[in-house]
């Protein structure tokens, strides 16, 4: 029972509205919240919110919605900033129904065959990880015929993982430290203290295959070699529900749910940019922007990195457990760089998801994740939008994107400099592999550095993630959903329980729901 709720007593704060004569009963009560920041999960707190009556304020500090999942514009081509691999889309479709909508009314989602295209430079081998499992273990086959039998184990173990992770950790707040407590017998059955690199190699044994089923902790700034193999319940994520992409790009969710949002009359605030939350008496107060407009406030949602919260923007020390760490022992995830580009031919043997991998894989995440320094080699995801929608480029030209992971900030590679480097390094391996002539037909090319990924989105350390998914900054040892001090502040974002995502950012918002849900009752 925090200060949320409104005095029943107190007319101007309650308004009941009753149809008599309609099914439709509802409450809505004048809580003002505010949610600082509009990715995907401030997105969905915004709506999850007013569906339980709240009057809720989005701000971005940016001149569109999405964060992360903005849209660029670059002559006649149209690229996502990211991200771009869409699975569990019934979390959507939820953000829809809170209101009688259906999603299938706004949005088109397609189901992607195969969901990612391994290319292995040292060995010009592919491999198609398919969506159905047969095709996938025929793929499997021309590799290692013993691998088809133990990828079927690995899937089995898989699911085991995510009938505890996902279904009853997921949208559970841990906010106490007993109800991590709670967990821990279920967590060592999983034996979640494995790194999702040591449980892959249980079951596969082709070295190369064991590259292309360890890189989801990637997905989400993790390295395969330190992330708790309870992100392995990605892959049953994947096999369940599939890999999909929505026509018309992440871009066109974040539209379609912005005209859900205003439709239901929430307030939204572009280029507005919160430099300070005041707070009195354990209770956040007001925001004061950079422009020095202040806003008063009920409550407080976060979808802003929540160390950048918490180290420069909050007036006040707090209680949230990370920041009991010290910064010396916080790891962030890595950098990233994102070369956009268009091209005035299209490359058909170029999947939608395609993963250009390293011939050096743990020694080169080793050199991005601690010892942080930028190597004459990497490996690279390419999103392809063109290969299921034309609209990203002109007819029989391609749009990509090309995300690099790199060391974050702590690594002190001077990006004015590197950029250039590091991108004519990229387009010269791509041309000389799976992309020939790339140099001769690439045009509107431009790139994101972690010094963007700072200044755009306040990252700390310009990490691609925010703080990385090891078993020590997971569940209850991971930035808290509501700060234990003050009472109105909550968190839904990356750096948040569960994690970096889709699935995990749109489920953060879903924690935070229930727990003002439960503070309501």
């Amino acid at each position: 029972m925090v200060g949320l709720i409104p005095d029943l007593h107190n007319p101007s704060n309650l308004n009941i509205k009753l149809w008599v004569n309609s099914l439709e009963i509802s409450k809505t009560y004048s809580i003002k919240s505010i949610v600082i920041g509009s990715g995907f999960a401030g997105i969905a707190s915004a709506l999850r919110l007013r569906s339980l009556g709240h009057e809720v304020t989005l701000i971005e500090r940016l001149d569109q919605l999405g964060g992360r999942a903005r849209t660029f514009r670059r002559g006649q081509y149209k690229h996502d900033a990211g991200p771009t691999v869409i699975t569990a889309p019934f979390l959507f479709r939820e953000l829809f129904e809170l209101f009688d909508e259906r999603l299938d009314d706004h949005l088109e989602f397609v189901h992607l065959d195969p969901y990612y295209r391994f290319y292995f430079s040292e060995s010009d081998q592919y491999f198609n990880y398919r969506a159905s499992i047969e095709d996938t273990k025929s793929e499997i086959e021309r590799f290692d015929s013993k691998d088809t039998k133990r990828y079927e184990e690995l899937l089995a173990e898989s699911k085991s993982i995510y009938d505890i992770g996902f279904k009853k950790l997921v949208h559970r707040p841990f906010i106490s430290l007993y109800s991590m407590i709670s967990q821990v017998p279920a967590l060592l059955r999983l034996k979640c203290y494995r790194t999702v690199w040591q449980m892959v190699s249980k079951h596969l044994k082709h070295p190369l295959i064991r590259k292309a089923f360890s890189i989801h902790p990637l997905l989400i700034g993790g390295n395969p070699f330190t992330t708790t193999s309870i992100y392995a319940l990605i892959h049953y994520l994947e096999r369940k529900w599939g890999v999909f992409f929505c026509m018309g790009g992440t871009g066109k969710i974040v539209r379609e749910l912005e005209k859900l949002m205003l439709k239901k009359e929430i307030i939204i605030k572009k280029n507005t940019d919160i430099e300070k939350i005041i707070t009195e008496k354990n209770k956040v107060t007001k925001l004061k922007t950079t422009s020095g407009e202040e806003i008063y406030v009920d409550a407080v949602i976060s979808n802003a990195d929540p160390p950048t919260v918490y180290k420069e923007m909050l007036d006040t020390k707090s209680s949230n457990y990370a920041l009991f760490k010290s910064e010396k022992f916080t790891q962030y995830s890595m950098g990233l760089f994102v070369l956009f580009f268009g091209s005035k031919k299209q490359y058909h043997n170029v999947a939608h998801h395609t993963i250009w991998m390293a011939e050096r894989y743990k020694e080169l995440l080793k050199d991005i994740f601690e010892n942080k320094i930028l190597t004459d080699d990497f490996s690279l995801y390419l999103h392809r939008p063109t290969a299921t929608d034309q609209t990203f480029a002109p007819t029989g030209k391609d749009s990509f994107y090309v995300l690099c992971p790199v060391p974050n900030l702590q690594g002190n590679v001077n990006w004015d400099k590197e950029g250039k480097i590091l991108r004519n390094k990229i387009v010269k391996a791509l041309s000389d592999t799976i992309m020939p002539d790339l140099d001769k037909n690439i045009e509107e090319d431009f790139w994101m550095t972690p010094q963007d990924f700072k200044n755009d989105y306040r990252s700390m350390h310009g990490a691609g993630f925010s703080i990385a998914p090891i078993f020590s900054q997971s569940a209850w040892f991971r930035y808290h959903n509501k700060d234990k001090k003050i009472k109105n502040l909550y968190f839904s974002a990356a750096g948040s329980h569960p994690g970096a995502g889709i699935p995990g950012v749109l489920s953060s918002a879903k924690v935070v729901e229930n727990i003002i849900k439960a503070e309501l009752k």
